[in-house]
């Protein structure tokens, strides 16, 4: 097949997403393709979707629901949302996303950049031994010489409000870059902060564990590490079936 001006390069993705592979061929709108897409298809749940952003960043997402868990997923038939992307009848939406430097202790270039759509996590390393750190925003201290003990916290952007965030915080938002304490010795319930907030974490004792999205992956931190977290330059694109009015509800 070649190449039209209305062709769509479609790349799935999922553990399941073969199932869907009879369903995009048929369509004359769609082209699989392994490489060189110009949309992935991500079929499963929110994990799926985000694990589709970290491999393919950049590249818009449609995100189809088979799973009990996708907030973020299109709760509509895959035929139906195949053939509205085909005929190019779905709406686009961009998200922001974070973007996480890592500071090793004592090291001014970043060690690794981290752009997740949803959050980054630190969490103590030891079940029975709170992390401890400070804040600053904007190069503020959060409080003048206060270190901050407990179980860790949470940075994430209005998307990933609506995950780890809310379930802390019992709320959620649509600006800005939210914070959220876990199991704190302060009585704070959490922040949220400007769009082009700065925030930087210092470990003042560790071990702690930085985690981000759905990575498989944790990122052990210690004593003298530093996160800087601000908005990433560049977003997300999602497809979906009509307007998203508010980030709470389904797609």
């Amino acid at each position: 097949m070649t190449d039209s001006p209305s062709e769509c390069k479609v790349l799935l993705f999922g553990a399941e997403s073969h199932l869907l592979r009879p369903e995009v061929e048929k369509l004359p709108g769609l082209r699989l393709v392994e490489s060189g897409a110009d949309v992935v298809v991500c079929y499963g749940g929110d994990g799926t979707l985000l694990a589709a952003e970290l491999a393919y960043p950049g590249l818009p997402k449609v995100p189809i629901l088979n799973s009990r868990v996708g907030h973020h997923c299109i709760r509509h038939a895959p035929d139906e949302v195949l053939n509205a992307l085909a005929e190019n009848r779905l709406t686009r939406t961009e998200y922001k996303k974070l973007a996480c430097a890592i500071h090793r202790a004592g090291k001014s270039e970043p060690e690794r950049v981290l752009t997740p759509l949803n959050e980054i996590v630190v969490s103590k390393g030891r079940a029975n031994a709170a992390v401890r750190w400070q804040l600053w925003v904007n190069g503020d201290p959060y409080e003048e010489g206060v270190e901050i003990i407990g179980d860790g916290l949470v940075v994430c952007t209005p998307f990933g409000s609506t995950a780890y965030f809310r379930n802390i915080t019992r709320g959620v938002f649509s600006r800005g870059l939210g914070v959220a304490f876990i199991a704190i010795n302060h009585q704070v319930n959490h922040l949220v902060l400007p769009t082009d907030a700065v925030i930087r974490v210092h470990i003042t004792r560790g071990p702690a564990l930085l985690a981000f999205d759905c990575a498989p992956e944790d990122i052990p931190l210690d004593a003298g590490d530093e996160l800087v977290c601000r908005k990433h330059p560049h977003g997300a694109t999602i497809l979906t079936c009509g307007p998203v009015r508010r980030l709470s509800e389904p797609f």
